[in-house]
């Protein structure tokens, strides 16, 4: 199967960078469970550009974006920020899973079954 073609914007690339450089301990201790292929093989990007925005993750062949929000996700106009910009990743065909920072520190079992879940799911939608 082809591989679908995402636009990015390249001027992003510097702040995904920066992003990556200063992750926050959800994003670290997430990152760790998702690097390396280790959720059944698929491969996890973080701080990935897509469009004019930047995921937090990002898994190509899964289609699949997951975000991690802190307590500045709760303010109108960042969760109206955040409502556009999952408009748009669904538009690309790109699902959206989003957990709160507290969700990966005190519930990482449950982050982790999610993502699982969502794979499975998928395998199961692509085997037909």
């Amino acid at each position: 199967m082809k591989r679908k073609i995402i636009p990015y914007n390249p001027q992003l690339k510097a702040l995904a960078r920066q992003l990556r450089n200063n992750s926050t301990k959800a994003e670290i201790i997430l990152w760790l469970r998702l690097k390396g292929k280790q959720m059944f093989g698929y491969d996890f990007h973080r701080q990935k550009p897509i469009d004019n925005y930047i995921l937090d993750f990002f898994c190509h062949e899964l289609m699949l974006g997951i975000e991690v929000d802190g307590y500045s996700h709760l303010l109108e106009e960042t969760y109206e920020r955040d409502l556009k910009k999952e408009q748009k990743m669904n538009d690309l065909g790109i699902s959206i899973l989003r957990f709160s920072d507290t969700e990966v520190l005190t519930e990482m079992r449950n982050v982790m079954a999610a993502v699982e879940k969502f794979i499975l799911v998928f395998e199961e939608k692509s085997s037909y």
